[in-house]
């Protein structure tokens, strides 16, 4: 064997090398075979492979598969040089011709392979600069519109709860009678319009007239309210109506405010869930989004932050003007036109994007489809709630949730017009508000996954509702009980008034940052463990009862107090009432559950890990035997080659048969 080897030039071969099977590289032979037709090609066609059956051909053994020329001449052929005597010719330089009688293995050494060749695509900071295209311009997106939506919650509150003839009470009647209709009706003409418009076209469509109003109303509707209000109509009806119905004639008296106050809601459901995430589930593949979504949400209240102060700053320029100017229309004027800019930036975004991107062979995206929820009635749903108690309470989290932020948020907002009456100052308290929540909700969502991990889902679902049982109780006390705690308040330079405030922003704040931190990841988790039909449907059933009943119960219930006390303030113990009871019936779910969701998790790890072992079975080495005849031999690697009469078992079970080759074309194993 060793007399046979001549070796020359760039590469060297073992000294006694034994033969094994050359396993054909695809690209490079695909590379030769094309090649080979040039007229100035100097090497004939490669022989074709003729295997006699798939297994064969795959591994590159049969009865006509030996190629003449060796990987290394094969190799440099493909790139482009020519034969020229004992040599390659390429671009003037001589390289010397490698000849071997034996075939040098695949993973045999001097030889790499084609893994080389494949380019590893550019990366910034360990990302593809590809995946980079899209992501920045989508973070860049999502913040534009978070900003905005900071700046319009924080407007909408204002301009509805300071107006002249209105209060905080009109938020509940705004949510129920005027919101909800407008949403409905929203996602009805949006429907219309996803089936005869393009994509680009219905997201021009759907944001333009947001950017439209927001800009008119800065700059033309407030200008002209007290001209466009009916004043004294709705004082005619206040008067016949009583003063109990001073929240419904409000929505009458400041209707260009209420539209300011749905159009200000809509552009967080419809700009943000709908078009915003529809856009960035079109372009990204699974991989991304499990990569860079969650940075979107530290993103959100990075933009929450930022928000916050610019807001603090317009609503301060009151103190920079002369008597007699109206500083909240200055201070309006700017915050739009920041909003408008920021729209007309989010829609060159959107432009950039899928002019450069989208339209991109070369960036992957992955086309999702949505998976059909099953449609089930108000019926179909009430029976799948009674059906299972798991469901129930997760139901319970859902409704209790809802109604209590709701009750809280309204009454903490009626205070809050008591004590900063004027426009300017409570815009800037809201700056700060909002600022605060970005920074406690970025924290909590650092910290959320350490507390799931450190103390377990049951742990995790109970902070909400108690964060908002201990805040409630001290937000409620300060106003049933101010009085006798004013002389200890002022001490610390506070009013009980003022105390109240403070108490429930914190609620408001560390409620808000506990939802998006745990209960919503907790709530999701909940789900898992159900088997896929229970799963789909309660999930359903969640979605028509539970949903609409958490978001409008609290406003429901403070409407019959309003009516029935004559305004929030004579309901408020009554209101304090019904939140314990909603907060200790969310704990004891929450309990319910846990007792429920510990075993099934356990089970649902215990088939996780079953999975896992199954997908990789523990392969036992055969006891050695006398080598047939057509046997190769143990490569080095451990690997066993059979070139025939002998049957190769796969780890699933499969039995390779292959037939006996010709005597004269098998190949005798080398003397160890």
């Amino acid at each position: 064997m060793e007399g046979v080897i001549q070796t020359k030039g760039l590469l060297s071969l073992p000294s006694n090398p034994q033969a094994r099977v050359f396993h054909p590289l695809r690209s490079l032979s695909v590379g030769l075979y094309r090649r080979s037709f040039r007229p100035d090609s100097a090497f004939p066609p490669a022989p074709a492979i003729k295997a006699q059956n798939s297994v064969q051909l795959r591994h590159g053994f049969g009865p006509e598969s030996r190629n003449p020329w060796s990987p290394a001449e094969r190799l440099l052929f493909s790139i482009g040089g020519r034969r020229d005597g004992d040599g390659f010719r390429r671009r003037g330089v001589n390289l010397p011709l490698l000849r071997a009688g034996a075939a040098i293995p695949a993973d045999g050494p001097g030889f790499a392979g084609t893994a080389s060749e494949v380019k590893e695509k550019p990366k910034f900071l360990g990302v593809e600069i590809t995946t980079l295209r899209k992501i920045v311009p989508l973070g860049l997106m999502f913040f534009c519109i978070l900003f905005n939506y900071t700046i319009l919650r924080d407007t909408k509150d204002v301009l509805v709860v300071t107006a002249k003839g209105s209060s905080a009470e009109i938020i509940p009647f705004l949510k129920t009678w005027v919101n909800l209709p407008m949403a409905v009706g929203f996602m009805l003409l949006y429907t219309k319009l996803s089936n005869n418009l393009s994509k680009e076209a219905l997201f021009y469509t759907v944001l333009f007239p947001f950017i439209a109003f927001f800009g008119a109303f800065g700059f033309l509707l407030y200008p002209l309210s007290n001209v466009i209000h009916p004043t004294a109509l709705a004082d005619k009806l206040v008067a016949a109506l009583g003063p109990s119905f001073l929240g419904p004639v409000a929505i009458l008296r400041i209707w260009s405010f209420c539209l300011f106050y749905v159009m200000a809601e809509l552009w967080g459901s419809v700009v943000i869930s709908v078009l915003f995430w529809g856009f960035a589930n079109q372009i990204t593949t699974l991989e991304e989004a499990k990569e860079f979504y969650p940075l979107f949400g530290l993103g959100a209240n990075i933009a929450l932050i930022f928000s916050g102060r610019t807001v603090k700053y317009f609503s301060n320029l009151r103190n920079t003007l002369g008597p007699g100017v109206d500083g909240w229309a200055i201070s309006l004027k700017g915050m739009m036109s920041i909003v408008v800019l920021l729209g007309l930036v989010i829609c060159t975004i959107y432009w950039g994007v899928n002019k450069f991107v989208v339209n991109d062979p070369s960036i992957p995206r992955t086309e999702r489809k949505k998976k059909e929820k099953p449609k089930l009635g108000m019926r179909e749903s009430l029976k799948v709630l009674i059906s299972s108690r798991y469901v129930r309470d997760l139901a319970t989290l859902v409704v209790a949730y809802g109604i209590s932020i709701n009750l809280v948020e309204v009454t903490w907002k009626s205070k809050l017009k008591a004590q900063f009456p004027s426009p300017n100052e409570y815009s800037s308290f809201m700056g700060d508000f909002s600022t605060a929540t970005g920074i406690a909700t970025f924290t909590m969502m650092l910290l959320g996954r350490v507390i799931l991990r450190k103390f377990g889902w049951g742990v995790a679902a109970m902070i909400t509702p108690t964060v908002l049982l201990l805040t409630g109780v001290g937000f409620f006390s300060l106003i049933l009980f101010g009085e006798p705690l004013a002389p200890f308040l002022a001490n610390v330079g506070m009013t009980p008034l003022l105390a109240a405030v403070y108490v429930g922003a914190l609620q408001n704040i560390f409620s808000k940052s506990a939802k998006y931190s745990l209960f919503d990841p907790c709530k999701e988790m909940a789900y898992i463990p159900l088997d896929e039909e229970m799963k789909v449907k309660g999930k359903a059933a969640i979605d028509v009862v539970c949903n609409p009943l958490g978001k409008s119960g609290g406003a429901l219930i403070q409407q019959f107090m309003i009516l029935s006390f004559g305004s929030l303030a004579n309901s408020t113990p009554y209101l304090g009432g019904i939140l314990l009871v909603i907060v200790l019936a969310w704990l004891g779910a929450a309990r319910s559950l846990d007792s429920q969701f510990s075993p099934l998790a356990k089970q649902e790890l215990e088939k996780e890990r079953v999975k896992e072992r199954v997908k990789k079975p523990v392969i036992e080495a055969p006891a050695p035997q006398k080598a047939p005849a057509g046997f190769v031999g143990k490569q080095e690697n451990g690997s066993l080659q059979e070139l025939a009469g002998v049957e190769e078992t796969s780890s699933n079970g499969l039995a390779l048969k292959q037939k006996i080759a010709p005597e004269s074309e098998t190949q005798t194993p080398p003397p160890r």
